[in-house]
């Protein structure tokens, strides 16, 4: 067995989850979800820290997703 010990740096991980970068990422992520959902979503990016969501813009697109799981779709 190892004796390998993991000590989580917290400053560093808050620092690159508020960073630009970080953001940049996931937006580029999230956009080709978006587009691989098709017309009606739109990519939401987050305030404070970084995180991105797709959402449904209009009501069609809303009951797209809830009748065929459009965004869980395009993900993969």
């Amino acid at each position: 067995m190892s004796d390998l010990k993991f000590v989580l740096n917290r400053e560093g991980v808050r620092e690159l989850m508020q960073s630009q970068e970080m953001v940049d990422v996931l937006t580029d992520y999230a956009t080709q979800v978006a587009t691989r959902a098709g017309e009606g979503y739109s990519v939401y990016i987050g305030k404070n820290r970084a995180n991105v969501s797709v959402v449904a813009d209009t009501d069609e697109a809303y009951q797209d997703n809830l009748d065929n799981n459009t965004l869980e779709k395009a993900i993969r």
